[in-house]
């Protein structure tokens, strides 16, 4: 009993850490944001290194920090430059995030999971994100580029409460969405495979 609640306690810290990384890709701020809403109003225990993201100067920082974030995705070609400098970003934010989700496993282990699952969910998602922006940006001029930065967000804060709400589920629809995309790899290289004789 205690092995499979120490199982399910492990899964719902990789779900939350995911979830988190994967908003973290979306926006880099609204991931640390909610977290420290939820510690500030009760809603979140944090580990005693994390403490400070529990306070009120921390909360009003990153709204700061939030707002600008929103102001400057709003700004066409802007976003694009921004997406550039964010890549690196989000993927050290979804690797720290996921190192505090995951801190009950021994460090090694801990920051292998932050590294490749946080950072590499962050990076994966924020990269796909600024493919989208800047095709937006060529076929529309960045017209449709708004609305994309909002659905951006609205995306990275729904997907920080459910990952804070609902680990395990959000771990789930994370590895389905894996799953599929790497079927999707593999037909996509056997189709090119069989495709490359032909053209031959």
């Amino acid at each position: 009993m205690a092995l499979n609640l120490m199982d399910l306690q492990l899964l719902e810290s990789i779900g939350l850490g995911l979830g988190l990384g994967v908003a973290a890709g979306f926006r880099v701020v609204v991931p640390f944001w909610v977290l420290s809403a939820a510690a500030l109003f009760g809603h979140l225990e944090l580990t005693s290194g994390m403490t400070w993201l529990s306070s009120t100067t921390a909360f009003v920082g990153l709204s700061i920090a939030l707002v600008v974030e929103i102001l400057a995705y709003s700004v066409p070609w802007l976003d694009n430059v921004i997406d550039t400098v964010a890549l690196p970003v989000a993927a050290v934010a979804g690797t720290l995030l996921m190192a505090i989700a995951a801190n009950q496993l021994d460090p090694f282990a801990q920051w292998s999971v932050a590294i490749v699952a946080g950072g590499g969910a962050a990076a994966t998602v924020k990269g796909l994100n600024g493919l989208t922006r800047l095709v937006s940006t060529a076929t529309t001029g960045g017209a449709t580029n708004l609305i994309i930065a909002g659905v951006e967000l609205v995306g990275a804060i729904v997907i920080s409460l459910l990952a804070l709400v609902a680990p395990i589920v959000m771990f789930v629809l994370v590895l389905a969405v894996f799953i599929l995309l790497v079927r999707f790899a593999i037909k996509a290289f056997y189709r090119s495979k069989k495709a490359a004789p032909e053209a031959e």
